[in-house]
């Protein structure tokens, strides 16, 4: 284990038995929603991995330490200091570590953390891409850097829809990346299932894609895998609103002048509130769908392994 990491006692007697285990981030604790209601979200994304069959690891950084697998107390730390706590992806690390403070952890930082915990399977909301008018700004989140070259699988329900998802699929295929969808031919959009994006992966089945898994890194590959799994259909919003939405956030934030890791929140926000709180729901049910597929997943893959 890294001198850095810090593994709770229950994630240990997991790995050590060779159970599934699921990583969880923490930057939905500390930036995607207000307090109670994301701690409340986080211990319920935790109850979902339970009751498919796998244990939850929550990750963060706290006091200086990469933490993988969060007690009630410390998911409440995060909750309660909210947006005071640093958004953490790769390039922060370091300071967060020499400096001892609290940092909650993005795609790409969870899937370092899991990595260094011998964690393979990782669910989220959605994970980061190219930015719209990346062209111009060369706005790419860190996620797809860390996906090419960290050997975690991501259990997502596709990118963000505020980004430009055809660049994003460009970027991951570049890379290296498969991206599987979960009974699904088509790249779905977050808040939607479909985007008009084809893929050319699909599974039907955990057995499938945990098969895939092991085949990647079994030849030697490296690099993380995106299992892409659309909302729930009860649960997805009309596209044509959520994309009328993102129009006007999107001017928002150019006109507000805000920049690189605070796009995403701030345009999370700026949805969230342009669609009454209809965003927010939809965006909890797919983390819990995400949740349940990727502990189904890691049950899978526990087998192969």
């Amino acid at each position: 284990m890294n001198a850095y990491l810090d593994v709770s006692p229950e994630i240990v007697k997991a790995l050590a038995a060779g159970a599934p285990i699921v990583a969880l981030e923490s930057t939905i604790i500390s930036h995607g929603m207000p307090y109670p209601e994301n701690v409340a979200t986080a211990l319920r994304v935790e109850a979902a991995v339970r009751a498919a069959g796998a244990i939850p690891a929550t990750i963060a950084i706290l006091g200086g330490r990469l933490k993988a697998g969060l007690s009630r107390d410390e998911i409440e730390r995060l909750g309660k200091a909210g947006l005071a706590v640093t958004k953490a992806s790769r390039r922060d690390l370091p300071r967060l570590v020499a400096e001892g403070m609290d940092g909650a952890t993005t795609v790409a930082a969870t899937m370092i953390v899991a990595a260094l915990a011998g964690i393979r399977v990782f669910a989220t909301g959605g994970i980061g891409g190219v930015h719209r008018g990346a062209e111009r700004s060369f706005d790419i989140s860190a996620d797809l850097e860390e996906l090419g070259r960290t050997e975690v699988a991501v259990i997502c329900a596709g990118a963000k829809s505020i980004l430009d998802l055809p660049k994003t699929l460009e970027y991951l295929e570049t890379k290296g990346v498969p991206v599987i969808g979960y009974r699904t031919g088509e790249f779905p959009a977050f808040y939607t299932t479909r985007s008009g994006l084809a893929l050319e992966e699909r599974a039907e089945t955990p057995v499938q894609i945990a098969a895939r898994m092991k085949a990647k890194w079994g030849l030697g590959l490296g690099g993380g895998v995106v299992i892409a799994n659309p909302v729930p259909e009860n649960m997805a919003m009309d596209a044509k609103l959520i994309g009328a939405t993102i129009e006007i956030a999107l001017a928002a934030a150019e006109a507000t002048g805000i920049k690189g890791k605070e796009v995403t929140p701030f345009l999370l926000a700026k949805v969230k509130e342009l669609t009454g709180g209809e965003s927010l729901e939809s965006n909890i049910a797919l983390v819990l769908n995400n949740a349940e597929l990727a502990s189904k997943i890691a049950v899978e893959y526990a087998k192969l392994a």
